[in-house]
């Protein structure tokens, strides 16, 4: 086939999409235009040679679900469950996202020019030596990081002031950075706010520079204002209701 492909999602169902797409062989770049609501793009891929899915449009739910090792860049927004259970690979969207974003994810990275939905980063978790990780350029909805288990969330606030709430709900591991004031209010109980350090900041530094790449923004404009961390107060949040009780 090449090192390139192209094709025209138009009149395709999603099963069709995704037979064609698994059957393209190992091609460095496969552009998929008119795409408009295809589900599960990107989900069975294999692990072979790693590939750059370009997709022009707005692809349904689950992009990149289970995906382990590939590329894909939308140009335009996404639906539900974006990386839902992603082990490797990286997914970066120009626009926004819908809810779920990185549902038990387990691997690779996420980068979101625009905003998210509800649950952004719930479930996620570590695998081995793999660290997931998210950076939001926008703002997100309430419940992020709701029963993480490991990982890395960036939220930057770019577009408007933070008013999401229940952040880190059931948290028990990883981190969340996000840019600006957050109230205690918008925290659930499970979490707590941190000072950043110098080995946040590099952490930190790592992702932003990554971020400004993808979408050509200032790092200087996003690192120049004050983060908070936020990581779990303890460890089983729900241990209590299930150990037993000495009568």
């Amino acid at each position: 086939m090449g090192e390139r492909a192209e094709i025209d999602a138009s009149g395709l169902s999603h099963r069709e999409l995704n037979d064609l797409l698994a059957r393209i062989g190992p091609v460095e770049k496969v552009v998929i235009r008119n795409v408009f609501g295809h589900r599960y793009v990107g989900t069975r891929l294999g692990c072979g040679k790693a590939m750059h899915i370009e997709i022009f449009g707005t692809p349904g739910n689950n992009l990149g679900a289970f995906m382990n090792g590939h590329r894909i860049t939308v140009f335009g927004n996404a639906q539900d469950g974006v990386g839902n259970t992603m082990s490797d690979g990286e997914i970066v969207i120009h626009g926004s996202v819908g809810d779920v974003l990185g549902m038990s994810m387990r691997g690779g990275a996420i980068y979101v020019r625009g905003d998210a939905g509800y649950r952004a980063g719930v479930h996620m978790k570590e695998f081995g030596e793999k660290r997931p990780k998210i950076v939001i350029g926008g703002t997100v909805r309430d419940f992020l990081g709701e029963y993480m288990a490991g990982g890395i969330i960036v939220v930057l606030n770019l577009s408007r002031k933070p008013d999401m709430k229940f952040i880190g709900s059931g948290m028990h591991g990883g981190a969340i950075y996000i840019r600006g004031e957050i109230d205690k209010r918008q925290l659930s109980k499970y979490t707590m706010p941190l000072e950043v350090d110098e080995d946040d900041l590099r952490v930190l530094g790592a992702l932003i520079d990554e971020f400004s790449r993808e979408f050509h923004i200032s790092r200087s404009e996003i690192m120049g204002d004050k983060f908070v961390k936020l990581v779990p107060r303890g460890r089983r949040p729900y241990g209590s209701l299930y150990a037993l009780r000495r009568l």
